[in-house]
């Protein structure tokens, strides 16, 4: 999954707290389908999002390079929505990784003929704290501005920690893990994220305590649906066989595993003969 997917995945799931950071608005807020009326333009990172009288535009953005450029394509969406809607609209590019292009640092659309605005938030730039206390936002907080990136994860890693939901704790971590790659590499983001997180998972616990083969299982089917949905049969079952040693092997692999085929490969080679 693309990070700037993950922010799309994010804002349509957590609507409200999108619109609340962005336009300040406590209304019911509910997404729009991503289509406009007349040709078909590119959307797999937008997001519009409806509020009572108010329509909110976010881009997600991680390179500057587009066709047609950004500050053309602000417009073109633009136009589109009143056409459509007829509401007042709020338009923001939000930029995950820090560049120096001039894009990022752009606000408008400027020809002869006309203007147009946009608001630009470069995440880089963003105070950690509000993202540290919004599980719908966490996954963003690595990308924040920080001078310790050692502390930042760690408070990032603290914060996901303290999701109550077993089920969301492991989601958000999922997707700040992913995002936080934008950023660090990926040692720095194993050593506070991945072990702090799942230390602090009450699964995790269960396991140290108990040291069960059972729960071991548990994990790793676990983390492996998190990661791939729903699984074929004869991969089960090739997990199912793996001694002990193998499972927690294999939970850290996952770590590094993103496709199927790599994870079909990897159970090949380390799977019982």
């Amino acid at each position: 999954m693309s990070t700037d997917n993950v922010c799309k995945l994010l804002a349509e799931k957590y609507p409200e707290d999108f619109a609340r950071w962005l336009i300040t608005v406590e209304s019911p807020v509910k997404v729009l389908k991503t289509e406009l009326s007349i040709e078909p333009i590119r959307a797999d990172s937008v997001t519009f999002l409806q509020t009572k009288n108010r329509i909110l535009h976010i881009e997600f953005q991680t390179l500057t390079k587009s066709t047609p450029p950004i500050p053309l394509r602000m417009l073109d969406y633009f136009v589109r929505l009143v056409r459509q809607y007829d509401v007042p609209i709020t338009q923001v590019v939000i930029f995950l990784q820090e560049i120096n292009n001039e894009i990022a640092f752009t606000e408008e659309y400027i020809n002869e003929m006309t203007s147009h605005r946009y608001r630009v938030i470069r995440m880089w730039e963003q105070d950690s704290t509000m993202f540290l206390n919004n599980p719908a936002l966490l996954p963003l907080a690595p990308l924040t501005r920080t001078d310790s990136p050692e502390q930042l994860l760690s408070q990032v890693a603290q914060s996901v920690a303290k999701i109550p939901s077993r089920e969301s704790r492991q989601e958000i971590a999922a997707y700040t893990e992913i995002l936080a790659g934008l950023k660090f590499e990926k040692d720095l983001i194993r050593r506070f994220l991945s072990e702090d997180i799942m230390r602090e998972s009450v699964i995790y616990q269960d396991i140290e305590q108990k040291g069960e083969e059972k729960g071991k299982l548990l994990l790793c089917m676990l983390l492996l649906k998190k990661r791939f949905g729903n699984l074929e049969s004869f991969i089960v079952e090739k997990v199912e066989v793996l001694p002990v040693e193998k499972l927690e092997t294999l939970c850290v692999a996952l770590f590094d595993i993103s496709e199927i085929d790599d994870l079909i490969a990897w159970l090949e080679e380390n799977g019982t003969p």
